[in-house]
């Protein structure tokens, strides 16, 4: 297995989200021991968003940053306890609204690949890029 940032790698459709997590500096912190949970955008997810936003982000560090870390949480949480939960505090430090009533979602996003393992955590795949309060 590999480390998070690996997995993303290797995967192929989260360029988007590996370029944005280069360009704020966490790499090496998602490289790390962890345990993490990352709730991770697809390029498809990215795609969504208004036009120019991406690029505005990659020239806003400290933004992208905060919108980043908003979609990691401490631990390994997977999807069967993911599940059971209302709520959880993200790396950034407000909470995400977690939704299994129909499907699992992240506040509006829908989980659509869950418990994708890597060495130090778990990513869960998500069709929608979450943007904090």
């Amino acid at each position: 297995m590999s480390n998070i940032i690996d997995t993303a790698v290797n995967n192929g459709s989260f360029k988007t989200l590996v370029a944005a997590i280069e360009a704020a500096g966490l790499v090496d912190t998602l490289k790390g021991p962890g345990p993490f949970t990352v709730f991770a955008p697809t390029d498809a997810a990215f795609d969504k968003l208004p036009a120019g936003t991406v690029d505005a982000l990659l020239k806003d560090i400290p933004k992208l940053k905060k919108i980043l870390t908003y979609h990691v949480v401490s631990g390994k949480v997977l999807a069967a306890d993911v599940a059971k939960l209302k709520t959880a505090k993200t790396v950034e430090g407000s909470d995400v609204k977690i939704d299994a009533s129909n499907g699992v979602k992240i506040n509006d996003a829908k989980v659509a690949t869950a418990d994708v393992a890597a060495d130090n955590g778990v990513i869960h795949v998500i069709d929608t890029v979450l943007i904090p309060a």
